[in-house]
């Protein structure tokens, strides 16, 4: 049985750093974790000091295609307990089938990147919807979300463009990470690193948040209310942070 757990420093540079020294030192990995994991009595951890190549993800786009490498990178988002060792194979059957690697549904691993990749999109997809702005005093647009898989850099990317004449500010709840964005681009900053009072919303605001409460309502009709479909398009976990429906909690 192995037991070698590898260690990487909780970056995806890192990660594939890491996967590529292995698979070209023919290492076989028993795991590999990032570098907060807590190991259990019967890990041999192993933390190598590997130099990081920023290079490297060209070279895997080059190698394996941009839709494989864009899998690769959702798979990474994702909060799927064994992704590292999932990518480890991926690109090991990549340096075998290059391009053609995601092909090969016979593959556990392809399998897997697949399956995964789609859930964490999939949830992308859903919380460019469901994402609710408020405008504060300050005229700064703040949003709360609270995401399974780590999808903040997804929906920045889209409400840049989305919203490119504005300021706002989005916050993972779930994992203290901020996305601000200046009218230019987005930073990713750690919530401890920022303070913001968002409390405070302005008068158009209130105005704006009791008119769409009362729309909410009025638009309804009770006759057919049909809340097993309201779930389907519009599941629970996405209400704790939507003015319409916060509430019905």
């Amino acid at each position: 049985m192995n037991n070698d757990c590898y260690l990487y420093e909780d970056t995806f540079l890192s990660l594939l750093n890491l996967i590529v020294y292995l698979i070209k030192n023919n290492i076989k990995p028993g795991n590999i974790k990032n570098c907060q994991y807590i190991p259990n009595l019967l890990d041999h951890v192993i933390s190598l000091k590997i130099e990081e190549d920023g290079n490297i993800i060209n070279q895997i786009i080059q190698y394996m295609g941009p839709y494989t490498f864009r899998s690769i990178y959702y798979v990474f988002l994702s909060t799927e307990e064994n992704k590292e060792l999932i990518l480890y194979y991926l690109i090991l059957n990549g340096m075998k089938y290059k391009e053609k690697v995601l092909y090969h549904r016979n593959l556990k691993c392809v399998e897997k990147t697949i399956k995964i990749a789609k859930a964490v999109l999939h949830e992308a997809h859903k919380y460019k919807g469901f994402t609710r702005f408020k405008e504060l005093e300050n005229h700064i647009l703040y949003a709360e979300i609270e995401p399974t898989n780590d999808i903040l850099i997804l929906i920045s990317h889209h409400f840049q463009k989305r919203l490119r004449t504005e300021y706002w500010i989005i916050k993972d709840v779930k994992r203290g990470i901020l996305s601000l964005y200046d009218k230019k681009k987005y930073y990713l900053i750690l919530e401890e690193n920022f303070t913001l009072e968002t409390t405070l919303l302005s008068q158009k605001e209130n105005e704006i948040e009791n008119l769409w409460k009362t729309f909410y309502k009025t638009i309804g009709i009770k006759e057919r209310k049909n809340e097993r479909c309201r779930r389907n398009f519009m599941p629970k976990k996405y209400w704790k942070y939507m003015l319409e429906v916060e509430s019905e909690l």
